[in-house]
């Protein structure tokens, strides 16, 4: 069944979402909501088409996509979109499951944090929680350099330096650091700079979302269950890293998923996982949390 698209209207933003209804309306499972940042609703696409027993809503996080905001700002903080969630979970009739990932996961952690009520179980996968890292101080320069590159060359440079910090294997070290800025020919990636100076993921507007240091007491303190995520192949690289990282910290095991950081995603945007495999374990561990 294709998604209806429906806009929810606040004082700071117009959250567009997509809603894909179950075939059988009294299927009975709770509403799946989907997050990820800078990932918008179309994602999700791959991953809701695994759930035709369950209402699957996808949306836009403020500012990218399609929920264009109203507030003048072009910060990007968890706090921020935790309220966008709470807004967007309120009008859904909630509590909700939610499955959210990267940046995403960081903002449902704020999310919880301060509305536990919304949320029966998160399945936060691979929040890049750069702070929880043994190397954070390392990773953080290297978070910077990338962003140097993009303001420096444009968006080519940039995603080729975000490309080579997300794929290194184990802690950033000073080796790392010192290398020179990848080529972005080497990536399929344009060369010439074509100005811009927006872009959300390498611009540093999103920066507290990497930095953010979650609220341990509140969440352990939340009737949320919350599964902290790591991909099979990515377990070793930045995201993958701090996410096992922050699973220690709240004192939870990481849950392994199929795939990479996008493990979910059938395609989308030229990023292909293994989306009917980790629909299948994440199915499971929310059945798990059903039982």
């Amino acid at each position: 069944m294709p998604a209806q698209t429906h806009t929810l209207e606040t004082p700071g933003v117009d959250l567009v979402h997509d809603v894909w209804h179950p075939a059988d309306a009294g299927a009975g499972h709770r509403t799946l909501l989907t997050a990820g940042h800078p990932m918008d609703a179309r994602g999700f696409d791959a991953l809701a088409s695994y759930f035709p027993d369950r209402t699957v809503v996808a949306y836009d996080p403020r500012g990218l996509g399609r929920s264009g905001r109203k507030d003048g700002s072009d910060q990007r903080t968890p706090e921020l979109h935790a309220t966008d969630l709470h807004a967007l979970i309120a009008s859904l009739g909630g509590p909700v499951d939610l499955f959210a990932s990267s940046g995403g996961a960081v903002n449902a952690l704020a999310l919880v944090a301060a509305y536990p009520q919304d949320v029966a179980t998160l399945v936060a996968h691979e929040p890049p929680l750069v702070a929880y890292l043994p190397d954070a101080e390392k990773a953080f320069a290297a978070e910077r350099a990338v962003q140097a590159a993009y303001h420096a060359g444009g968006f080519g440079a940039g995603m080729a330096a975000f490309i080579a910090l997300t794929a290194w294997q184990g802690e950033v070290t000073d080796e790392y650091l010192a290398r020179p800025a990848p080529d972005p020919g080497q990536f399929g990636l344009p060369t010439e700079d074509d100005g811009r100076r927006d872009d959300p993921l390498l611009s540093g507007t999103g920066t507290a979302i990497t930095a953010f240091r979650a609220d341990l007491d509140a969440l352990r303190a939340a009737a949320t269950r919350i599964v902290v995520g790591v991909g099979a192949e990515s377990r070793d690289q930045l995201a993958g890293r701090a996410a096992a990282c922050f699973a220690r910290a709240l004192g939870v095991p990481a849950t392994e998923f199929p795939s990479h950081h996008g493990g979910f995603v059938g395609g989308e945007g030229g990023w292909t996982g293994q989306p009917e495999a980790f629909a299948t374990r994440l199915r499971q561990v929310l059945d798990d949390g059903a039982a």
